[in-house]
């Protein structure tokens, strides 16, 4: 990884540490000839820094076109390193950007939420995710944001396997935006 850019670093780090290949079951229950464990990035010393520094820019360098965000999250447990990431590294600059996850569904107890954080309804807010496939799992992020009254500005997740979830999103009126595709690691869609 040393010397080369950013981008490269972060593709090259998910190659060693998240592409797997073989036979595998995906959560749509659709077989693959891969899969990909970014939690194995995600979470690695030096992925949390790459995928936090690339979403924050990414984030920095669309807010004149697509709107400012005030918070970022997603889908407990997968977007929530992303989203420690993002907030940690923004903190360092003095941005003020919140994060804030989604339950898979309300709590029973407490104050009953499904959207937990400091976020208010009314605010804008990016979803982020890492790998996106069909998208279901983000698209349910996004609806309970949405029911919760948050404004989602976009969709913005580490990998696409181009497999349908850019559609997804575009049906319910979002860019999907992504740091990588398959195609980057030499594998077409499957």
């Amino acid at each position: 990884m040393a010397g080369s850019s950013p981008h490269q670093a972060l593709i090259e780090l998910m190659e060693r540490e998240a592409l797997q290949r073989g036979t595998f079951t995906l959560a749509s229950g659709k077989t693959a000839s891969y899969y990909l464990d970014c939690r194995r990035v995600t979470l690695h010393p030096k992925g949390a820094g790459l995928v936090g520094n690339a979403m924050l820019d990414f984030i920095s360098r669309n807010a004149a076109e697509a709107g400012i965000p005030d918070a970022v999250g997603g889908m407990a447990i997968g977007a929530d390193p992303i989203t420690a990431s993002i907030v940690t590294i923004a903190g360092t600059q003095d941005i003020e950007l919140s994060g804030f996850m989604v339950r898979k569904e309300a709590k029973e107890h407490g104050m009953g939420r499904q959207v937990e954080g400091p976020v208010e309804p009314g605010q804008n807010v990016v979803i982020v995710e890492d790998v996106i496939t069909s998208g279901g799992s983000a698209i349910k992020a996004v609806d309970a944001a949405r029911e919760f009254g948050l404004n989602v500005l976009y969709v913005l997740a580490i990998i696409d396997r181009l497999a349908g979830g850019e559609a997804a999103f575009a049906e319910k009126g979002l860019k999907l935006h992504t740091l990588t595709t398959i195609r980057d690691f030499g594998i077409e869609p499957e």
